[in-house]
């Protein structure tokens, strides 16, 4: 009887369309405050920077003001590259108040530094921010969620997810002007087999 088995179990345990139980694999831990809102940053983040990354240099300085469409009113609206600037001052405006870290100069108006031109130094900004928010995420709890920090009126869990719904507004704007050049938004494209 047991050499009749050995083939079987031989099989069975080299089999490829077998599922494999893993003892080294744990569940994820549960989700937390921190985690949750971290995860939330992470996915405008993506959204923005893959974004930003689609638009050539060269159209940096696009607004639909240059499209002089009849019957349209884009007058003084902001250039693709002040859009993203906009969206990296405003998250240190609102993530610095949480992780108490002091304020980049060139902030400006809120649309960053006008010094600012290249796509790389752009992105580099845009990529430090969201940084500051995933700290700022970080230092969550439901002991603190709801308490303002220094130098604020607005309890942090406010600060936290209220530069995530801004920047998905700001990324709703980009994405326009990704398809008046006719750029598929990465986020929109299919995806590769």
């Amino acid at each position: 009887m047991r050499r009749t088995l050995l083939p079987f179990l031989a099989v069975a345990l080299l089999s490829p369309a077998l599922p494999r139980i893993s003892y080294a694999q744990q569940p994820p831990p549960p989700p937390t405050l921190a985690s949750t809102v971290d995860r939330q940053i992470s996915t405008i983040e993506k959204e923005v920077l893959d974004a930003a990354e689609a638009m050539p240099e060269d159209k940096f300085n696009f607004s639909p003001e240059s499209l002089k469409i009849p019957g349209s009113d884009y007058k003084g609206v902001r250039t693709f590259a002040v859009q993203l600037k906009h969206i990296a001052a405003s998250n240190y405006f609102l993530w610095s108040p949480i992780t108490g870290d002091k304020l980049p100069e060139g902030l400006g108006d809120g649309n960053g530094s006008e010094a600012m031109k290249s796509k790389a130094d752009i992105l580099k900004f845009l990529r430090d921010s969201f940084a500051l928010g995933h700290k700022a995420a970080a230092t969550l709890t439901t002991e603190n969620m709801l308490q303002p920090p220094e130098h604020s009126k607005s309890p942090r869990l406010y600060l936290a997810t209220f530069g995530v719904s801004h920047a998905f507004d700001h990324y709703g704007q980009i994405v326009e002007y990704l398809r008046m050049n006719g750029i598929v938004p990465p986020a929109s494209r299919p995806a590769p087999k």
